[in-house]
C-alpha cells in the first residue's frame, strides 16, 4: 500500500495522476461478533490471509460485500481505518467505499477516507432517490470528490441493485472536467457492449476499468479490463489468480476451463439460494476466520447448505482446503 505522504494528509486540491489498478481486489466482508459488532481485531489476519493464501494484494472495502450500506457511518469509519492500518507496508491497494444515499454522508466518508490513508474511493449511485440521467450522477460525484481531491476516485457501477440502468459511456462523457479526480470505475454489470465502450473512453487517459462479475472475468477480459473486484476473490483468489496467469500467457483452452468451475460452483451455489450472507459464512469455512452473522434483514444460512458449497469448492476449486 502506497505511504501516507504530506500531500495527501494537508489539504492538497490536486489528485496525482495514478498507476492503473490490476489484478484482481477483493471486496472485503465485514467481521461482526456473534451479537452483530465489529470484530475489528479480525482484520490484521484477515490481510495476511489474502496475501498469503490467495495471493490477492488489494481490497475494496464497505462495498456491497462488505455490507456498507447497512452499517453506520461511524462503522464505516472505523473499518475503512482498520484495513489503511493493518493494510499499510503490506498491500497495494486500500479502496473504500463511500456511497451513500446522502451526498453529505458520502462527503463525510470521503474526507474520511483521506485522512486515514486511503489509496482511492468508490462511488456507488444512490438507489432510493435516483438520478434521472447521466448529468445528475456526475453532478452527484462532482460533490463527492470535491471533499476529497487527492483521492482518486472511481464509479461504482452495479445496477442489478441500484436499479439505475443508466449507459455508464454517457455518464463518462466529459466527467474529468467535472470530476478532475476521475480516475475510472468498478463496473459490476453484465452489459458488455457498454463495457466496451468504458474501456474504450478509459484508455487513451490511462484510467482504470475493473470487472465486478467475478464468474463472467474472462469475458471481459479481451475487452480490455484492467483488473477485477469480486467476493469469490476472498477464498477463490488463488485459483482465479491461476485464470488470469492463463489469459495472459495466451492459454485460453486453460483459462475457459478454470472460468468453467467457477461458474459451475457459483451455478450450484445459486440452486441452494446462494447470497451475501450464505457467501459471508463460505468466506468463515474457507479461512477460519470468524466473519460473523449478516446484519439484519438478511438471515444466516442452515449451516448444511453452506457446508454443500464449501464441498464444491475444494472438490472443483480447490479452495478453502479441509
Amino acid at each position: 500500500m502506497r505511504q501516507v505522504t504530506g500531500s495527501r494528509v494537508t489539504g492538497s486540491k490536486m489528485c496525482p495522476e495514478s498507476e492503473k489498478i490490476t489484478g484482481l481486489i477483493a471486496a472485503t466482508f465485514t467481521p461482526l461478533t456473534s451479537d452483530g459488532e465489529l470484530n475489528l481485531e479480525v482484520i490484521g489476519q484477515y490481510v495476511d490471509f489474502l496475501l498469503e493464501k490467495q495471493s490477492v494484494r488489494s481490497v475494496f472495502v464497505n462495498g456491497t460485500t462488505g455490507e456498507g450500506c447497512s452499517l453506520t457511518l461511524q462503522e464505516r469509519k472505523q473499518l475503512a481505518e482498520w484495513w489503511c492500518r493493518q493494510a499499510k507496508g503490506k498491500l497495494d491497494k486500500v479502496i473504500v467505499h463511500v456511497g451513500c444515499l446522502s451526498v453529505k454522508d458520502s462527503q463525510e466518508l470521503a474526507r474520511h477516507a483521506a485522512s486515514v490513508g486511503a489509496d482511492a474511493i468508490a462511488v456507488i449511485s444512490p438507489s432510493f432517490f435516483k438520478p434521472r440521467n447521466a448529468e445528475a450522477l456526475q453532478m452527484f460525484l462532482k460533490d463527492v470528490g470535491a471533499a476529497a481531491p487527492q483521492l482518486p476516485l472511481y464509479y461504482y457501477h452495479l445496477p442489478s441493485m441500484t436499479g439505475l440502468n443508466l449507459n455508464v459511456r454517457e455518464v463518462l462523457e466529459g466527467i474529468e472536467k467535472k470530476v478532475p479526480s476521475f480516475r475510472g470505475l468498478k463496473f459490476s454489470g453484465v452489459d458488455l457492449r457498454d463495457l466496451s465502450q468504458c474501456v474504450s473512453y478509459c484508455r487513451p487517459r490511462g484510467w482504470s476499468v475493473l470487472y465486478g462479475v467475478d464468474e463472467q472475468l474472462l469475458g471481459a477480459l479481451p475487452l480490455g479490463v484492467n483488473g477485477a473486484v469480486g467476493s469469490t476473490y476472498n477464498y477463490a483468489g488463488f485459483f482465479m489468480n491461476q485464470m488470469l496467469s492463463a489469459f495472459e500467457k495466451g492459454d485460453l483452452n486453460l483459462a475457459q476451463s478454470l472460468q468453467f468451475k467457477l461458474q459451475d460452483v457459483l451455478t450450484f451455489a445459486n440452486s441452494l439460494g446462494f447470497d451475501l450472507a450464505m457467501n459471508k459464512q463460505v468466506m468463515s469455512l474457507c479461512s477460519g476466520l470468524p466473519m460473523g452473522p449478516p446484519r439484519l434483514p438478511l438471515l444466516p444460512w442452515p449451516s448444511d447448505s453452506v457446508q454443500d458449497v464449501v464441498k464444491k469448492l475444494q472438490q472443483d476449486l480447490g479452495a478453502c482446503p479441509k
